[in-house]
């Protein structure tokens, strides 16, 4: 392997994980020690926001750097425009081989596809190579729901995967890496895995790890037995989910240092967005609440100048993702992604300046279910907000107030301020922080008067 040859990139890419539930994060229910580990030795992100955390708008973000309602990917299901430029693209322009392995959950409900024949549904379908956002390696699926029952397709064959799904989709990405080990080709590889999305469930070898009856609640879930047994036994196999996932991770890492790229192959975990598990009386995602938009963001691989642990607690937004994996890489930011590259705070040591005030958080087209009186995942109605570098939240319906948080004082958003008197100028300063993000973006939305 040359010496100058560029840095590998894999992205870990985990669905519905908030930032929360890990070990070094403080939850006392999940034990991650790789998880933990890459933290320690690389670089984290601790205030990482999921700014539109809803499975298909957030991708779509992902891999374009544009916010939703610029990508193609405003809503669930929504087609991703094959014209759309994305980082795979711009990695092959470079040099790169690109890969995909697991969710792709873009494809979407094409209008040319008739839903009705089993070919076309989500889990079994075969997205076409054009359809694949420019990665060239593939063995992937569009959306499942069912990691003990999860196909996947290449150009050659599909077939169902052998055991649970994120063990089947890590031993995919090992095989991969073994046969290209003696490549001299940069890579740039994604392994996307469902998991912990409900079903929450995973081999019996986790699920004995986690009882419900001993999970600890967040304190901001409202003390309503329905609500809580409800959480607590979803959060049971949600964790054990997750120590799946650092096990992986584990197999990962291994991989890369018995085949001599450790020290040359950045990895980035992350998730699309959260999961609120009964707090505030909610389920899933959808929602501004923090435990629906805080998301794990953790930078690990080559050794930087300094040993010691990075911790960058501004906020990094979806659409940041693709230009810092880019700028880590040496390459520019492509006209037409809108993020912004972060890179040099990873690489270097210098602390963050020039870094926004906010990140803005938007839900344009909502898509909410509901089971009885429960809340089945998120709200009904479109939000747009902001979420500051000193810890404010604001959050809107159209043209009405809804949120307000003062997040230092007020960690588990437990006392919204949003219609109180005496905070009537902070939430204007903040309107008009939200307004700015409305028009930098070309947004159409209706914001509240902000003089009332």
């Amino acid at each position: 392997m040359s010496e100058a040859r560029k840095p590998n990139v894999l992205w870990v890419l985990v669905d519905q994980m908030r930032a929360q539930a890990m070990g070094h994060r403080g939850d006392p229910n999940v034990i991650t020690p790789n998880i933990d580990r890459l933290a320690v030795e690389g670089v984290t992100f601790s205030n990482a926001i999921s700014g539109t955390p809803l499975c298909s708008p957030f991708r779509g973000s992902l891999i374009t750097g544009r916010y939703p309602h610029r990508s193609s990917v405003a809503a669930l299901n929504d087609p991703l425009d094959m014209k759309m430029p994305t980082i795979a693209h711009t990695f092959r322009e470079n040099g790169y081989r690109t890969c995909w392995i697991g969710k792709w959950h873009l494809d979407g409900n094409r209008p040319e596809l008739d839903l009705s024949f089993p070919e076309n549904k989500k889990e079994k379908r075969i997205i076409p190579v054009e359809r694949r956002g420019g990665f060239e390696d593939w063995w992937g699926y569009e959306n499942n729901n069912q990691p003990f029952h999860c196909f996947v397709h290449s150009d050659q064959r599909s077939f169902r995967l052998p055991g649970y799904e994120t063990d089947s989709l890590t031993d995919l990405l090992i095989g991969w890496l073994k046969n290209r080990s003696n490549e001299d080709q940069p890579f740039f590889a994604t392994l996307s895995v469902q998991p912990p999305h409900d079903p929450y469930v995973a081999p019996p070898e986790s699920m004995e790890k986690y009882i419900p009856g001993k999970i600890e609640l967040r304190p901001n879930v409202p003390k309503v037995d329905v609500i809580q047994e409800r959480a607590k036994r979803e959060l049971a196999g949600y964790y054990a989910a997750i120590d799946r996932i650092d096990w992986n991770l584990g197999r990962i890492r291994n991989t890369l240092f018995e085949l001599g790229l450790d020290q040359n192959t950045y990895i980035i975990f992350f998730s699309d967005h959260g999961d609120m598990h009964g707090s505030h009386g909610q389920f899933r995602k959808q929602a501004p609440w923090e435990e629906s938009i805080r998301i794990p963001f953790i930078v690990g691989g080559p050794t930087r100048k300094s040993y010691k642990t990075k911790n960058l607690n501004f906020p990094i937004n979806h659409v940041d993702i693709a230009p810092t994996t880019l700028g880590i890489c040496g390459i520019p930011t492509p006209n037409g992604m809108e993020g912004a590259d972060y890179s040099s705070y990873i690489l270097e040591d210098h602390e963050p300046e020039n870094v926004p005030n906010s990140a803005y958080i938007s839900l344009p087209v909502p898509t909410a279910y509901q089971k009885g009186l429960i809340p089945e995942e998120g709200v009904d109605r479109p939000f747009r907000g902001i979420v500051t570098k000193d810890g404010w939240k604001y959050i809107v319906l159209e043209g009405q107030p809804w949120l307000l948080f003062n997040l230092h004082d007020d960690p588990y958003e437990q006392v919204n301020i949003a219609h109180i008197a005496m905070f009537k100028q902070k939430r204007k300063e903040l309107q008009e922080q939200l307004e700015c993000w409305i028009r930098q973006t070309d947004d159409t939305f209706l914001l509240p008067d902000s003089n009332v």
